[in-house]
């Protein structure tokens, strides 16, 4: 069976599910829909622009061997997530584990340059994320799970057996509440 999708999520639960029974077509449609979604999330979330095709690569593979654990009755797109999570991490300790002996004087030029750490922004995101922890943990989990980790209200809604306006009501109303309190500090 060929099914044609629009690389929606509801798309990829399917494919999914269809790739475990063996078919092939679906399977590799599963793989061609969900790379350019990694890609995106990577290059959105890396420095490192360079190495977003390996680690791309290596959540393909990972999806490969993990397909069987997947159930089919569950969202894909947070089973997805933990693997993308999971390699973008390994790739982290690994490229940072080996600069241990490596510093930056705050006096040298081309610190402000260096894409790690951006000194103007600093103060920001300190702001930001002490503001996310004033909020009550279910708030802030809803908000998170839309606005950080890029799942979509429908998916938010599944995994917290909320409503999805519920979910969208919600985070708006966070998101405005945060930008009140950063706004006062």
């Amino acid at each position: 069976m060929i099914l044609v999708t629009q690389g929606g999520t509801d798309e990829w639960q399917v494919l999914a599910g269809l790739a475990q029974s063996g078919d092939k077509a679906a399977y590799a449609s599963l793989l061609r829909d969900i790379a350019p979604f990694i890609k995106k999330f990577l290059f959105s979330r890396l420095s490192q622009h360079d190495a977003v095709d390996d680690i791309t690569q290596e959540i393909l593979i990972s999806v490969h061997k993990s397909l069987k654990t997947y159930d089919p009755a569950m969202p894909f797109k947070p089973w997805l997530m933990a693997i993308v999570n999971f390699r973008k991490i390994d790739y982290l300790r690994q490229h940072y584990g080996h600069r241990q002996n490596v510093t930056k004087s705050l006096d040298q030029e081309d610190f402000l340059e260096w894409p790690v750490t951006n000194m103007a922004h600093a103060g920001e995101y300190k702001d930001f994320e002490g503001a996310l922890n004033t909020l009550p943990d279910g708030q802030r989990k809803l908000f998170t799970m839309v606005k950080i980790e890029g799942y979509t209200a429908k998916e938010a809604a599944n995994m917290t057996g909320m409503k999805e306006s519920a979910v969208k009501v919600s985070v708006h109303r966070t998101q405005k509440k945060l930008m009140d309190i950063i706004g006062k500090e």
